[in-house]
């Protein structure tokens, strides 16, 4: 291990030991090192549950799309006995990918020498292998990764070894099961990548204090910073509530379960690793992260809403909406890691709880995972 990793573990194994009020931020290196990502991605996003997209995907049998996490190649497939599976999209022959894009297939074909699997993963045609002493085609079906579902969103774990999803996530669950985040249909689906560590994109996204200062005509008159108090959190996950300028209309239409408060509120949160959601009252954007270097992030983003009509109006101005702010959080993150190649920056201290606790919070999980005191 480098001496900058093994620093990095130090100085989260102290930081957690302080009390909230002297809360601070992590080194530049926490963000520009690559040694530490190969330790972030062998001790904990390899480890973990990491979400990969929305079940809305995939509705119907046979319905799939292909993704990487973590150089995994991998293939989410609704089988034709209604499963839906999270694949290695690697054919078991030389290793070429059987996959690509999305779409909807009865089976999948290699392309470099037409091995054939059917949708779930089971190799049904090999050609030119039959009476191959070594071949066992009941050997090479695709492998599957275990795979959880939580309100529509499709999560793998890629070790084998992650305590289940659900018990983990139950105090979560009780703050969002009015706005009925399962209910809601798939709108809108995109991918992109920023020039910024995932982790700074993860922290962006799940505090408010940014809110005000960088988002002036596009959030701030909705959800203004000072608005912002944090939620209790646990050990899965963190988040805020971001409310409502009164002055705002009302962003209907709302479920008829929703209270009086929580017609007034985005529950912002974020699972961890990987996936970061705000919870309007009608629409939800959600961004499932992907390291891609030190320096970049996948972000495979999408809208959830009430109606099943991605051409609505509604849903367009929404989508709208989200490229509008998520250019500003771009152009803020990509400065923002060109300027953490500093050696001049050792952690600032952080806003109060209800504009920064959600930072102080994954600090203490990281901190549980890879602090170490020597």
């Amino acid at each position: 291990m480098t001496d900058t990793a093994q620093s990095l573990r130090q100085t989260l194994a102290h930081l957690a030991t302080l009390p909230p009020e002297q809360a601070r931020a992590m080194p530049a290196a926490y963000y520009t090192s690559p040694e530490f990502l190969d330790l972030e991605t062998e001790q904990v996003l390899r480890n973990e549950w990491l979400c990969l997209g929305h079940i809305g995907e995939v509705p119907n049998k046979g319905d799939f799309f292909t993704t990487d996490m973590l150089d995994e190649q991998l293939l989410i497939a609704h089988g034709q006995d209604g499963k839906i599976r999270v694949l290695s999209n690697v054919c078991r022959h030389r290793g070429n990918r059987v996959a690509e894009g999305k779409g909807n297939a009865k089976r999948f074909i290699c392309a470099y020498h037409t091995w054939r699997y059917d949708t779930e993963g089971a190799l049904i045609s090999a050609p030119h292998m039959k009476g191959q002493a070594g071949f066992d085609p009941a050997k090479c079906s695709l492998p599957g990764f275990p795979s959880a579902q939580w309100n529509g969103w499709l999560f793998v774990n890629l070790s084998g070894t992650a305590e289940p999803l659900g018990p983990q996530l139950e105090g979560l669950q009780k703050i969002v099961q009015n706005y009925h985040p399962e209910e809601r249909f798939l709108n809108f689906i995109e991918e992109d990548i920023w020039h910024c560590n995932w982790k700074c994109l993860f922290e962006n996204f799940m505090e408010g204090y940014h809110l005000s200062a960088t988002h002036l005509d596009t959030l701030h008159p909705i959800t203004p910073t000072k608005l912002c108090k944090k939620m209790s959190s646990g050990p899965a996950w963190t988040g805020y509530h971001a409310y409502y300028n009164p002055d705002y209309p009302p962003r209907g239409p709302f479920h008829e379960d929703l209270t009086e408060d929580e017609k007034i509120n985005s529950p912002m949160f974020g699972i961890y690793p990987n996936l970061v959601v705000g919870m309007a009252t009608n629409f939800t954007l959600f961004m499932c992260l992907r390291p891609h270097g030190v320096d970049q992030v996948k972000i495979r983003w999408g809208v959830t809403g009430l109606e099943n009509d991605p051409e609505a109006q509604a849903v367009k101005d929404y989508v709208q909406l989200c490229r509008d702010f998520n250019i500003e959080d771009k152009e803020k993150l990509e400065i923002l890691q060109q300027a953490l190649k500093t050696k001049h920056y050792h952690g600032g201290p952080l806003a109060p709880d209800d504009m920064e606790g959600t930072i102080w919070d994954f600090v203490h999980y990281m901190a549980r995972h890879l602090g170490q005191t020597a």
